[in-house]
């Protein structure tokens, strides 16, 4: 296998969203869309992001920057055999 030279596959940013930044944050240079949509979300309790639960019982990630933090990527990519296991018991 070719060793890859750079790692601009783990950053995207999408600065024309109509939502960027979509968490407030002092750091808007990295701030990283790549994982718009929280694939740790559906690991509840044990995602690893500052997240709460709303009076119904919603799980609100609205102030989490886990997903968002350039530095994230190898963390997100690390917890993927955990999602395969909540998806398995579905």
């Amino acid at each position: 296998m070719q060793e890859l030279k750079t790692e601009n596959y783990k950053f995207f940013q999408h600065r024309e969203c109509e939502f960027f930044p979509c968490h407030e944050t002092n750091d808007e240079e990295n701030f990283n869309c790549l994982f718009c949509y929280c694939p740790l979300y559906a690991l509840g309790e044990n995602c690893g992001g500052n997240f709460r639960y709303t009076e119904d019982g919603t799980k609100d990630c609205s102030d989490c920057m886990v997903p968002h933090k350039r530095k994230n990527y190898q963390y997100i990519m690390n917890k993927f055999k955990d999602i395969v296991e909540v998806a398995r018991k579905k």
